[in-house]
């Protein structure tokens, strides 16, 4: 083994966890970063060319010119359905072409009509559709607005900040150079190229050659009125994004961090970039597709002032290495429009088998087939229900993916079909880095199509991980995800079965001896340099997978892939993670503003480990992450390698009652999760969301991150401090009413409640006015619930009135795209609950009926009377707790899927 990776292993196996800072770039240590952030705001070099403006029924086209240095550029201006602007600047005759993003925007955005309103030898005005919305085209110097009314709504290169590196020669081409000795060049350079990094740069020992020179891009947005920008995943701070004035901006480069550090702008595993702005009167979005490396610069006039009669405004900075500047900008006026414009250019949340919303239990590494069966048998003598069970790279033969280890596990499809047996699930690692082995086939299938990244010199690219030596498949050519989907085949990646799921990890991708622990940016794909395509990486290896899975059973099953790598439109290929947390109880508060990011940009499906990946957990911090993660979409616990087993039941029966109460919480809830999942899948919007996207108008939301709502109707407020004896939860909605889902206590909302808690207590309330559905005959795994009875809860409003829905469908394939699906509209209204078709176009047929009715905010009865779709009445038996004004209705017994409504009177 290589000194390189046994001195890694050697800090991955240590008791000295964190990140070292020095592995990654500062923006003083990325040339064009630091050549980019030295341009200050002022009147900007660039002025539009009038006569050149060319205007047709889709699109705008004008040049603009660089004074300083007469490059032009080509300004393509489109308005787009659904309230949306493009806008891409290239260059009018680059040298070479210029990158631009393939794959991520789901089709060619539809274009609308653009006119023009006027002209003069300062600008063009241009209508986007209403009277009121148009966009300014200023000439000298070139400045776009966007205006509604007398209102800016986004300003572009208001500060002057447009820079375009224009591709170029490089200039040591006399004949003297080239004659001389190879170590003689580096005498000749010119100084200028030396000291900023246009045509080589070097970070610790590695050198980028950079063949195609500088070729940086930037521009600035101003936004009026705003004081609140998110998005911009992934990063380990609040999610209310920050000023970068005083430090470094936020990075986009997806890197494998090492624990990461909190509360920085560093960049992670993960690149999306989009930008939300959200005022009490808008919300707004920024999409600036764009794969390369990316630095964001944020600045606010108000930042820091407690009282300032200044109209607030936040400006923000993109710089990308390479590629063009192609950027969607998104007008909302809703948080929730935007969501929908943004899933109308990226797709929407991949709607995942039931059992993947369920609880996932993974440790690096469970040893063998015994160790598997053992933890396994553990869930069902401690009564606690899991779905799915995870090997981690030791499952394999000598980390040789698409194998088994066997000595360890011997008889893999016997181990799954166990666990089939009880209607459970596994999910296996495959890595996107490959053994250099002759002897191993998916090696040797690879180099003999070509398949591997090249390296700057047109041999295979090689660098180190986990197997030692390896090689890095292109999975920017369609062939090599063809190629790597077919290997999923049953008859392919042999000792698998349908219950076997996928883990891409690994996927930044990870490059142990790589500058920053990844690939050098002058690998080669085809015919584009690393550098223009690195944060696309991660989702081009979850998308072959997830087509893999689909494609071996012949279309008909839906896939589960976790991605610790992801770009704009991951979502529409599984789930995500927040990579290598640490157990401390800050990495515990952390995840909530990361996965709360994630849901503003489409990625949904988003959990932390539950109990930290690296250390030890005390038992309080291990049930209190339970409690959180029970209650974020993707719920799984994960460990180290090198930590103390930590299954449930090994910290004593008292806390393993506590766990499993949060996990069988989890488990009742899945009806409403589901729902939730078929609810993003269709709209976009995310399914853990901050507070201020449902209550837009409130300013006490806008900066809160450590409570969130689940859909629109459950908000949870986690306990993530330690030994904490009561929190502090706002209730939003001055008209609103909540009821803590334990107690049905009823509290009114615009409130700042505080809560007393024990270690049993999360606080999780549900809004007057919803309908949630639960299945409270908890069993050992989802797929056992299957048809098993629903409970309804109705929390009524201040007008005593509540609606919600019920969807329900197979659970596992894609037939819910034919309409076999059921999906019913709850509501309650003048004394009377009923259930009516939202689909009657969709037919299916379900087993479960409703067990029982709870409605919360009730008054006494004299009767209570249901009647079915056929006509037929019949008395229902009741209790009223008068002390908590509960009503519960017991046995309605009619099919869930069918029409009835009962009456009170």
């Amino acid at each position: 083994m290589a000194p390189v990776l046994v001195l890694w292993l050697a800090m991955s196996l240590s008791g000295t966890w964190a990140v070292d800072k020095g592995n990654f770039k500062t923006c003083d240590q990325s040339a064009f970063c630091k050549r980019q952030r030295a341009l200050k705001p002022g009147d900007s070099p660039y002025r539009a060319l009038l006569e050149t403006m060319e205007l047709t029924n889709t699109r705008l086209t004008l040049q603009l010119i660089n004074d300083n240095n007469k490059v032009r550029l080509l300004l393509e201006l489109y308005r787009l359905q659904g309230n949306m602007t493009r806008v891409k600047i290239n260059e009018l005759k680059p040298l070479k072409p210029r990158f631009e993003v393939p794959d991520v925007l789901i089709t060619e955005p539809s274009t609308e009509p653009l006119s023009l309103l006027s002209q003069d030898e300062n600008g063009v005005v241009l209508s986007l559709g209403t009277e009121s919305q148009r966009v300014i085209i200023s000439a000298r110097p070139f400045r776009l607005d966007i205006m509604e009314g007398p209102e800016v709504l986004m300003s572009l290169n208001s500060r002057g900040l447009l820079a375009f590196e224009h591709l170029r020669m490089r200039k040591d081409t006399s004949l003297l150079i080239h004659i001389l000795a190879q170590w003689m060049i580096s005498i000749f350079k010119e100084e200028e190229e030396k000291v900023d990094g246009m045509w080589e740069e070097t970070f610790k020992s590695h050198s980028d050659s950079k063949p195609n020179g500088p070729s940086a891009i930037s521009l600035d947005f101003s936004l009026p009125g705003v004081e609140h920008v998110y998005g911009i995943p992934e990063h380990a701070d609040t999610l209310r994004l920050k000023t970068t004035d005083n430090g470094d901006p936020y990075r986009l480069y997806n890197l494998d961090v090492f624990q990461y550090e909190l509360y920085n702008p560093m960049a992670l595993y993960g690149a999306v970039p989009v930008m939300l702005a959200h005022k009490a009167q808008r919300t707004t979005g920024i999409f600036w597709l764009n794969a390369a490396e990316t630095w964001v610069d944020i600045s606010s006039n108000t930042a820091g002032k407690v009282c300032s009669s200044e109209t607030p405004q936040t400006d923000v900075r993109w710089i990308s290495e390479s590629g063009i500047i192609d950027v969607f900008i998104m007008l909302g006026p809703t948080p929730k429009d935007v969501f929908s414009q943004y899933a109308s250019l990226t797709g929407t949340q991949s709607f995942p088998p039931l059992a993947a919303v369920g609880y996932h239990q993974c440790r690096w590494n469970y040893n063998d087939q015994e160790d598997v069966a053992s933890v396994d048998a553990g869930f069902d003598e401690h009564d606690i229900p899991y779905d799915y069970i995870w090997l981690d790279i030791e499952h394999t033969d000598g980390k040789r993916y698409f194998t088994w280890d066997s000595h360890k596990f011997a008889s893999p499809k016997e181990m799954l079909q166990a666990l089939e047996d009880k209607k459970r699930k596994m999910v296996a690692i495959v890595d996107p880095h490959i053994k250099v082995d002759s002897n191993y086939k998916i090696h040797n299938e690879i180099r003999n199509k070509g398949f591997y990244i090249k390296n700057k010199d047109g041999g295979d690219y090689e660098g180190w991980c986990w197997p030692g030596s390896a090689g890095y498949p292109d999975f920017t050519r369609p062939d090599m995800r063809a190629w790597w989907a077919s290997m999923f085949a049953y008859d392919q990646y042999e000792g698998t079965a349908e219950n076997l799921y996928t883990w891409n990890d690994m996927n930044e991708p990870s490059v142990f001896n790589g500058p920053e622990v990844t690939m050098h940016k002058d690998a080669v794909h085809g015919a584009w340099e690393h550098r223009d395509v690195h944060n696309l990486y991660g989702l081009y290896v979850q998308m072959a997978t997830a087509e893999g899975q689909i494609q071996r059973s012949g279309g008909v099953e839906r896939p589960f892939v976790l991605t610790r790598a992801f770009f704009a439109g991951s979502q529409r290929y599984g789930a995500v993670w927040t990579g290598d947390n640490a157990a401390e109880w800050d990495h515990l508060k952390v995840s909530i503003p990361m996965c709360l990011s994630l849901g503003l940009v489409g990625i949904s499906f988003c959990g932390a480990d539950v109990g930290g990946f690296f250390k030890s957990p005390s038992t309080e911090l291990l049930v209190r992450w339970y409690q959180t993660g029970a209650y974020q979409p993707f719920f799984r616990a994960h460990a180290h390698l090198d930590t103390p087993r930590r299954e449930p039941w090994l910290f004593g029966p008292e806390n393993t009652a506590l766990i499993r109460d949060v996990v069988r919480q989890r488990y009742t809830l899945l009806p409403y999760w589901y729902q939730q999942f078929y609810h993003a899948y269709r709209t976009g919007e995310p399914i853990m969301r901050p507070l201020w996207v449902e209550y837009p108008q409130d300013p006490a939301t806008f900066a809160l991150d450590d409570e969130f709502l689940i859909g629109k109707d459950l908000l949870v407020h986690p306990v993530t401090e330690e030994g904490a004896r009561g929190v502090t939860a706002y209730l939003p909605g001055k008209d609103q009413v909540w009821f803590d889902v334990h107690t049905f206590q009823k509290h009114n909302g615009a409130q700042s409640l505080y809560i007393p808690v024990t270690m049993s207590s999360i606080p999780v309330f549900q809004r007057g006015g919803s309908i949630i559905p639960r299945k409270m005959r908890v069993r050992r795994s989802s797929s056992c619930m299957t048809h098993d009875p629903y409970t309804l809860y109705v929390a009524l409003n201040l007008q005593r009135t509540a609606e919600g829905e019920l969807y329900i469908d197979d659970g596992h394939t894609f037939n819910y795209e034919k309409k076999e699906f059921i999906h019913r509209r709850l509501s309650f209204a003048k004394n009377m609950l009923s259930s009516v078709n939202l689909a009657t176009d969709a037919e299916f047929s379900t087993g479960s009926w409703i067990e029982r009715i709870v409605i919360l905010g009730a008054s006494k009865p004299s009767k209570v009377t249901l009647k079915t779709a056929d006509g037929q009445e019949s008395q229902l038996e009741f209790d009223f707790d008068a002390s908590m004004s509960v009503l519960t209705l017991r046995k309605p017994g009619v099919n869930a899927g069918l029409d009835w409504n009962v009456m009170l009177q």
